[in-house]
């Protein structure tokens, strides 16, 4: 599968209006430094020590959102 990594900030940067919230962020405990993941379907994963967590998606055209706000392109 193929994703993109991101910080937490970058992710804030790149959400919508429409999508997970500053209130979702801190309850899926995602802050700046965090170390998140989306995959070509949208899922948002959030390292934690062990693992990685599911806790969101993004909608809409969110690619060229979230490529231009972390500098990267997919991954495998």
């Amino acid at each position: 599968m193929q994703f993109i990594e991101m910080t937490g900030k970058e992710l804030m940067d790149a959400l919508t209006d429409d999508e997970l919230t500053a209130e979702d962020l801190k309850k899926s405990h995602i802050t700046e430094t965090s170390i998140v993941r989306i995959n070509r379907q949208g899922d948002i994963e959030v390292r934690r020590p062990d693992c990685w967590d599911v806790v969101g998606g993004l909608i809409g055209e969110y690619e060229g959102r979230i490529t231009k706000c972390s500098g990267r392109t997919w991954a495998s």
